[in-house]
């Protein structure tokens, strides 16, 4: 399927959900009306023969997507400007925030990524595909995983910042894009990894679309303490199955073996005790930040080799994948060096 179909599917869709069910009632009246839209945006990576592509699509628009109108549904989320008054946005900006995985505010943003940070990824990006491509089976199988770990902080990075590079660029759309993410390896604690430093536009996402009503429902239920706990576990277990769905899709309707979802269970009950030890421990025990940085990055790395990679690799996934983007690699390489050779020629004798 080419990228084409993509378009024709999905912009008529969000033209249908900003056009029509924008007119519905806010609530499950409009939530109904957007059924049809989650049916096609689910099946649609079907379609695709390609893993980077159909892991891309399941993740923006299968994933992402879908979270963002179910908030629209209820009058919430970056589809609806809130401030000062609920409503809704122009439709280029609702179509390119709805299908592209973005995290975007209606105030001016202070904190941006300086644009040479994305330029040193690339650049980093690009060293270790070259490694990987050409020099794996001379790698240590652990250090693939760490080069593994890296590639998809990077890959996330760049893949926002290339959709912002289309949104400001091409589609000329004033709008103001946060940073997909805040230097992970940075980290001190679980709780500052995942709620403030890694892949932020699915933690905003989830926070919405998951712990908030999970921890409203169970407040009057079972106290605030657990109710907070109750909807961490329940962000990261849903976090988990929609990892293992990007998986289903990607590996050909296998069925997962769970062991990706145990790894965030795994992290929302580790959480869980963080919070609950460092109240117990406050003013008594505080570990310096290169310590806890260590031990918060190492338990990370650690699990996601005994847990997240396992299945990925025996599934021959990661080798497709990086074939893909191995093959637009050395295609852009080779458009760049033809580029340059054509300007010295064009400049020869100057």
């Amino acid at each position: 399927m080419s990228s084409n179909y993509i378009c024709f599917s999905v912009i008529p869709s969000l033209s249908y959900c900003y056009f029509f069910s924008a007119k519905i009632p806010k609530g499950i009246p409009r939530l109904i009306s957007l059924l049809p839209i989650f049916y096609l945006f689910t099946i649609l990576p079907l379609y695709f023969s390609s893993a980077f592509l159909t892991a891309i699509t399941t993740f923006s628009i299968t994933w992402l997507a879908i979270f963002k109108l179910v908030l629209f549904a209820f009058d919430q989320g970056p589809l609806i400007n809130n401030a000062p008054n609920p409503k809704i946005i122009s439709l280029p900006v609702f179509i390119s925030i709805a299908a592209l995985p973005l995290r975007t505010t209606f105030t001016p943003n202070q904190n941006r990524k300086n644009p040479m940070n994305s330029a040193v990824q690339l650049v980093i990006f690009a060293v270790i595909m070259e490694i990987i491509l050409h020099h794996k089976n001379e790698i240590h199988p652990k250090l693939v995983l760490i080069f593994y770990s890296v590639m998809i902080f990077l890959m996330i990075d760049i893949l926002i910042a290339l959709s912002s590079l289309v949104v400001k660029n091409f589609l000329c759309l004033d709008i103001e894009i946060e940073s997909p993410s805040n230097e992970p390896y940075f980290s001190t604690s679980l709780q500052d990894f995942w709620g403030r430093r890694w892949n932020l536009t699915v933690t905003h996402t989830l926070r919405f679309t998951v712990y908030n009503p999970v921890r409203l429902v169970l407040l009057n239920v079972i106290g605030r303490k657990w109710a907070q706990h109750s909807a961490s576990l329940a962000t990261f277990l849903v976090s988990g199955l929609m990892h293992e769905l990007i998986f289903y899709y990607v590996n050909n309707g296998v069925r997962p073996s769970g062991e990706i979802t145990g790894f965030f269970v795994l992290h929302g009950l580790c959480l869980m005790v963080e919070i609950e030890v460092k109240k117990a421990l406050k003013d008594t025990l505080q570990l310096p930040g290169l310590v806890s940085g260590l031990l918060t990055v190492g338990f990370v790395v650690v699990t996601a080799f005994g847990l997240f990679f396992p299945p990925i690799i025996r599934s021959g996934v990661d080798e497709s994948i990086l074939e893909e983007v191995g093959f637009c690699f050395d295609f852009l390489k080779d458009k760049m060096l033809q580029f340059v050779i054509f300007d010295k020629i064009c400049n020869f004798g100057y």
